[in-house]
Parts: structure tokens; C-alpha cells; sequence
């Protein structure tokens, strides 16, 4: 399935709209990470495990867009956008949402 950050998707003819898909996932932080973190903190650099943790809920979030998406009849969505949030102390939420549409082939 075809999705992209534009309202338009470049050689495609959308021949239907379907309406707003969307996908979520909320991941807890390892209690190790925070250690680990917490040493990165001091000598600085990229926090990896924070990072595989974030990759990893975005990936799970818009595989869930993108069964959304498939389970109303779509083949492709428009105008994609993320959005984070923190729930709790010690989890964050991805959220990813879409228009749904048809394109022609």
C-alpha cells in the first residue's frame, strides 16, 4: 500500500476517498534503557534505546494505519501525519493518521 505525507500522489489518479484512518501504539520504557540513558546522559550522544523504542511503536502504529486503511477497501492514503504523546511517566504514545483512498493503478 502506497502512503504519503502529500495530498497528491505523483503519477496516481485518486478515483475515491474514503475517510480518515488511523493507527496508535504505546510503548513503556525498559527499566535497563533508563539506566543505560542515564550514563548517556553524562557523556553525551544519541540515547539508542530510546530511539529503537520510538522506531519501533511508529513501525507498529502505521502497520496499524495501514490495516485500517486495507479493512475499508483503500489502497493508498494521503496526507499523512505523526503525532507523540506521553502517557504516564514511563510511556509514550504514536499516533499516525491518514485520509484513506482509492487510486487508480
Amino acid at each position: 500500500m502506497i502512503y504519503v505525507t502529500t495530498s497528491e500522489i505523483q503519477g496516481k489518479k485518486i478515483v475515491k476517498t474514503i475517510g480518515v484512518v488511523k493507527g496508535s501504539s504505546v510503548r513503556a520504557k525498559w527499566f535497563g534503557a533508563d539506566i543505560i540513558a542515564n550514563i548517556r546522559n553524562v557523556f553525551g550522544g544519541e540515547i539508542v534505546e530510546y530511539s529503537n523504542l520510538l522506531d519501533q511503536t511508529r513501525q507498529k502504529a502505521i502497520d496499524r494505519m495501514l490495516e485500517d486503511a486495507k479493512a475499508n477497501g483503500a489502497n493508498a492514503i494521503v496526507n499523512v501525519r505523526f503525532a507523540s504523546s506521553q502517557i504516564g511517566q514511563q510511556a509514550a504514545e504514536i499516533l499516525v493518521y491518514g485520509t484513506a483512498v482509492v487510486v487508480k493503478l
